[in-house]
């Protein structure tokens, strides 16, 4: 069976890609920080779907822990088809008072280790002539996000990025998916410190669901679509940022980002 390396699938959306895989017949590679969840949620998958599901507990605020993350699936003599690029958070508030030790890490965690797996296992499928990678960004990656200045400009980095190599790679029989989810029911908000805001308030009663977010994206990898927004909603909201003068964006985004 073709295997599925997910980063960050202890919850969320890292989890309910897990079960989609999972549920699809795919083994997969779990990889997130929460030893005991991860393991939690290895036996559930293994229980439910009868796949063969490896944990690896990395830390990928640690520079070096894509390096060790690919010795390991090395060791275990797995190949890797699909690679899903997951894990990440974001942080809320005014630049000038958040703390830069943990800017420091959104920057390591959504970036730089992002990149560093995708240079990491994309060669070997280019030589099979068969892979696919998702890479999760956000609808935050079309419009500078006030508040929340760093992660909205991780996530541009996300898009940016995959939609450069996915036309770098046409032919080979890789193809790269971003995947551009808006407000998703999960921890997200709370990590983030962003509960209060208007953003996460006015949608409150409407969030997607991660599993609803997992499975649209599920389709689109499949499928080789280069970037897929989950909801009508937020599709209209990306086309809209798209018509809308970068000056008026931006502070539309800075009122959302604005506790409610």
């Amino acid at each position: 069976m073709p295997t599925a390396l997910i980063t960050g699938a202890s919850t969320g959306i890292g989890y309910a890609l897990s079960r989609c895989f999972a549920a699809d017949h795919h083994d997969l590679i779990l990889v997130a920080r929460q030893e005991q969840k991860l393991h939690a949620v290895a036996e559930e998958l293994r229980g439910t779907f009868g796949v063969s599901a490896h944990v690896i507990v990395a830390d990928l605020a640690q520079p070096d822990a894509p390096r060790k993350l690919a010795d390991a699936v090395q060791a275990n003599v797995l190949t890797v088809d699909f690679l899903v690029n997951n894990a990440g958070f974001g942080l809320g508030g005014s630049f000038t008072e958040t703390a830069l030790a943990a800017e420091l890490e959104m920057i390591q965690v959504n970036i730089a280790s992002l990149v560093y797996l995708t240079k990491l296992f994309l060669p070997t499928m280019i030589e099979r002539k068969s892979g696919r990678i998702m890479n999760v960004a956000s609808t935050a990656a079309f419009q500078p996000g006030p508040f929340m200045a760093v992660y909205y400009a991780t996530k541009a980095f996300v898009l940016s990025f995959s939609e450069a190599i996915s036309n770098e790679l046409s032919g080979t029989g890789v193809t790269v998916t971003a995947l551009c989810p808006g407000p998703t029911a999960s921890d997200f908000q709370a990590r983030a410190n962003i509960q209060e805001t208007r953003l996460v308030k006015s949608k409150l009663m409407g969030l997607m669901s991660a599993e609803a977010v997992a499975q649209i994206g599920y389709r689109g990898l499949l499928n080789g679509k280069r970037v897929v927004v989950p909801g009508l909603m937020n599709k209209m909201g990306v086309q809209g940022t798209r018509l809308t003068p970068r000056r008026l964006s931006t502070q539309i985004a800075r009122m959302l980002q604005e506790n409610a």
